[in-house]
């Protein structure tokens, strides 16, 4: 018996991935999690970073997926995300550009102008986008 899991990342344009997997591995809310053939039936909330897809032939591969909801039912595996990139889509200097603005701002916390929770998801959604750069070398 194949011990396969169907995957479907899922945005509001489009289906950024749907193939077979051996595992995935996501960080929610409440920390990492891994997703094995037969895995309980499950609905999370996911934190803005890179999705560790095990693929069938041994080999690894990160998507980055800014945040969203996780089910896992029946051996399938749906993430809805409001936005996902595979790393050829990333811009290296533009991802690092933002997480520089980001960290900038947040330095300057004391200014009243600084919304401190924008700068901070903006900072994390940026250092997602470049662990999925770093982590699909």
């Amino acid at each position: 018996m194949d011990k396969k899991l169907r995957l479907e990342i899922v945005t509001p344009e489009r289906i950024v991935y749907s193939d077979e997997i051996a595992s995935l591995v996501v960080r929610t809310l409440s920390g990492e999690i891994g997703i094995l053939f037969n895995h309980a039936p499950l609905i999370g909330t996911l934190q803005a970073w890179p999705a560790k897809l095990n693929m069938l032939d041994g080999s690894t591969k990160y998507i980055n997926c800014a945040g969203g909801f996780i089910e896992v039912k029946s051996n399938k595996i749906t993430i809805l995300t409001p936005a996902a990139e595979v790393p050829e889509d990333i811009d290296y200097d533009r991802a690092m550009a933002a997480k520089e603005r980001a960290e900038k701002r947040l330095r300057l916390e004391h200014r009243k102008d600084t919304d401190v929770a924008r700068a901070e998801a903006a900072l994390q959604r940026a250092i997602a986008r470049l662990r999925t750069i770093e982590y699909n070398k």
